[in-house]
């Protein structure tokens, strides 16, 4: 396992999320959307930066609700892109416990994202398809780039480095306050 648990406004973490395509506010503390989350961090000194965001159904606002969300991954050095990938998803699943009906997805803003060009074609999202992710569609708004990782194409839970090891998985837990109506 490569990558450690972090928080939501980890300073170490900041200089790399700023530097996300994506970032909204580069500079302010937090860099994670709302909601339940897990960030990850790879290397000394941080080389690599993941973000599992994982919103309520009823706040999601595309085809995927309730699907675990990467909505952020960027790398500059280290262990090869495609393997930190699937380390992510396996320490998400340690926390997480099982996957969500729709697994996990990412969107990629091809306007934004420059492809891997190929002699049979553009590519988005290379090193995610290479970590086992489909293409799934895309967004009505923006028109972003969905790409997916099904729950039996994911890797086995791995706790990341820093974790302590879950007894009752965060997702299990979040599953019996909903049944007995409890709002988390």
């Amino acid at each position: 396992m490569q990558w450690r648990l972090s928080h939501r406004a980890d300073p170490k973490a900041l200089p790399l999320a700023d530097r996300h395509y994506n970032r909204q506010k580069p500079g302010t503390p937090q860099f994670v959307p709302p909601g339940r989350c897990v960030v990850l961090l790879a290397g000394d000194p941080v080389s690599a930066l993941w973000v599992t965001s994982w919103p309520y159904a009823e706040y999601t606002k595309h085809a995927w609700a309730g699907a675990w969300v990467c909505s952020a991954f960027r790398r500059e050095g280290g262990a090869r892109a495609s393997d930190l990938i699937r380390d992510a998803v396996a320490a998400t699943r340690a926390i997480y416990g099982d996957p969500p009906e729709f697994g996990m997805i990412t969107f990629i803003d091809r306007q934004k994202v420059p492809p891997l060009h190929t002699r049979s074609g553009d590519i988005w999202g290379y090193t995610y398809r290479k970590a086992g992710f489909i293409e799934a569609g895309e967004t009505k708004v923006n028109r972003l780039l969905c790409l997916q990782l099904l729950p039996a194409d994911m890797p086995p839970a791995r706790t990341a480095i820093g974790s302590q090891v879950v007894i009752w998985p965060l997702g299990q837990h979040v599953a019996n306050m909903q049944r007995i109506n409890l709002r988390v």
